[in-house]
């Protein structure tokens, strides 16, 4: 794991606490808590009066809505089924006043509402047969590393290196990718949350020569199957509320508009809004 982001656990004989010390996008994003509520709210006022975090991001289980939203917290989005098949519900806390600011905010409303409107497609056009698809290796690490470098300028986790990369090739990830001539130009990949029987589509990105293919599409549904063989139902993704294409695909794919995190993340050159889509994969003869 990169230096600008540190995994924690916190406890004692009342409380648990798993939380990610994410530096680089300046929050702290509490992954997962047990016991006391109140001790873990008090646990969490001392981290954040600790460090210089502007937002503090927290997945919750229904039955604790009532007490984060008693502390000031504000639910920005939901992942159903995320829980073994219960919803959580994403509430944040800000402490910067412009991190709370978005000014895009009504424009990406705007995107959504488009996006819901369009006619889905009945079934995916084949993959061209000058594409290869196949599952990434660690072998592929300096190839996509490049591929990110060029596609994101910036990007939240740290795909530009090559080392990190291989690291979650060798992890519990599924990892596709779709060659041309032999050079990998799009790829995807899904983090597997084992206790809680989920998983988060992510790193997804296509060389802008070949956006028009339909490529992503392709893999994504992939990784559907690979979650479905290991009995993941839950899936769910984090896309730039700015980017129309990466929206549409997920809402093409089935996806569930859920929701949008405001200024979650630095991609390409500053703080972007991320939108939230969700989908029950048992649902799907994908």
């Amino acid at each position: 794991m990169s230096s600008n982001i540190k995994q924690l656990q916190f406890y004692d004989s009342f409380f648990f606490i798993e939380c990610i010390y994410d530096f680089f996008n300046k929050r702290l994003k509490v992954e997962d808590y047990r016991g006391n509520i109140d001790k873990v709210i008090q646990k969490l006022n001392l981290i954040i009066s600790e460090n210089s975090f502007e937002k503090i991001i927290i997945k919750s289980r229904y039955e604790h809505i009532n007490s984060w939203i008693s502390q000031g917290y504000v639910i920005e989005a939901t992942i159903p089924n995320y829980f073994n098949g219960s919803t959580a519900f994403i509430f944040v806390s800000y402490h910067d006043k412009q991190r709370q600011q978005s000014e895009q905010y009504m424009n990406e409303n705007h995107t959504v509402q488009t996006i819901l409107q369009m006619k889905k497609k009945a079934e995916l056009s084949p993959l061209s047969s000058t594409y290869l698809l196949r599952k990434a290796t660690a072998k592929d690490a300096d190839s996509l590393a490049g591929l990110y470098r060029h596609v994101f300028t910036v990007y939240p986790t740290p795909l530009h290196d090559e080392l990190y990369i291989r690291n979650i090739l060798l992890d519990n990830h599924l990892f596709y990718v779709i060659e041309h001539n032999g050079f990998i130009v799009s790829a995807a990949s899904a983090e597997i949350n084992e206790t809680y029987h989920n998983a988060e589509l992510t790193d997804c990105a296509t060389l802008p020569e070949h956006r028009k293919a339909g490529l992503m599409k392709h893999l994504l549904k992939e990784i559907e199957t690979g979650l479905q063989n290991r009995q993941i139902y839950s899936a769910y993704t984090l896309s730039r509320a700015l980017s129309f294409g990466m929206n549409a695909v997920f809402y093409q794919l089935g996806y569930t508009y859920t929701g949008r995190l405001m200024n979650n993340c630095y991609i390409y050159d500053k703080l972007e809004d991320m939108n939230v889509w969700a989908k029950d994969l048992s649902t799907s003869n994908n």
